[in-house]
């Protein structure tokens, strides 16, 4: 079983995701701001991460940036999942490290999908990539 942390300023997308997802048996952690990720993260240490980018308190690219520097964090696998969806955006979410970008609105499926491709394998061993 894997830990996810879902991390939104919207309830409802996160519990939209928790449903998706908790039917896959991982553990599902949430936050629903950049700081209280934060916090999360260095707790819980998740193997994956659905992140938006426009949250109160610490932003969603900067909560990035923050894992991916962080040689004790940096394995974290993040998908940014934003309406924040310009070309401009996109490259700098995969230029601060993100692993995968997905725009809203979305289709649960899709984040499953892409969930399970990411997380599939062994549940003892590291996230597979791509």
């Amino acid at each position: 079983m894997r830990k996810i942390l879902l991390v939104d300023d919207h309830p409802d997308i996160v519990r939209l995701l928790e449903i998706a997802l908790r039917g896959e048996g991982h553990t599902i952690l949430t936050a629903y701001d950049g700081k209280q990720a934060l916090e999360v993260i260095q707790k819980e240490r998740p193997d994956l991460i659905v992140l938006d980018v426009m949250m109160p308190e610490v932003d969603g690219f900067r909560v990035l940036s923050r894992i991916k520097t962080d040689p004790e964090l940096q394995h974290i696998v993040v998908v940014m999942l934003t309406v924040r969806d310009q070309p401009e955006d996109v490259t700098l979410g995969l230029d601060i490290g993100a692993d995968f970008y997905l725009s809203k609105p979305f289709k649960p499926t899709d984040v499953l999908s892409l969930v399970r491709r990411v997380l599939g394998g062994d549940e003892n061993g590291p996230p597979t990539l791509r």
